[in-house]
């Protein structure tokens, strides 16, 4: 579902709506909510220093604040390549399916493993790839993005150390 909208200047939230991709299409619902003063001067700052709208900020704290609600124990952490969700005790979730699909295995025996991995409880391995389970299209971009990365830095060690032997 793509998401769009704006706030006015007097603070009253509009929200639009667009389903896509085999889904009932709905061109735009407007939604409007108004926001206590200071909430909105915080919103201001908030965006202004994210250099960022206020609708967008609005929408991603929204979503953010949807997720944590369902699965209890995921936080959001900004980091070198974006807002990522994470374990509130522990590693991103990308980092906790990336380990996942290296382990083997049934399933408690991999949730066990990664577990003591982490040195976590087998309730929050649990929570990480429910997460991950309902946003799987992110998380695999993060995993491959990661994945990219790695390869990128083996490529340069090797490229380094064939210069050094020289």
């Amino acid at each position: 579902m793509r998401q769009g909208g704006h706030v006015t200047a007097r603070g009253v939230l509009h929200l639009r709506y667009t389903v896509a991709e085999g889904a009932i299409m709905a061109v735009s619902r407007a939604t409007s909510y108004r926001l206590d003063p200071v909430i909105k001067a915080r919103l201001e700052s908030r965006a202004r220093s994210e250099g960022i709208s206020e609708r967008a900020l609005i929408e991603r704290l929204v979503a953010e604040g949807l997720d944590t609600l369902q699965h209890p124990g995921i936080v959001y952490r900004d980091g070198p390549t974006g807002r990522r969700a994470a374990l509130a005790v522990g590693p991103d979730v990308w980092e906790v399916v990336s380990a996942l699909r290296h382990t083997t295995g049934g399933e408690e025996q991999r949730v066990s493993a990664l577990a003591e991995q982490f040195a976590l409880h087998p309730r929050h391995i649990r929570v990480a790839i429910d997460f991950a389970a309902m946003h799987k299209e992110d998380i695999d971009a993060q995993v491959a993005a990661n994945d990219a990365a790695a390869a990128q830095a083996r490529e340069l060690a090797e490229r380094r150390a064939r210069l050094l032997a020289s």
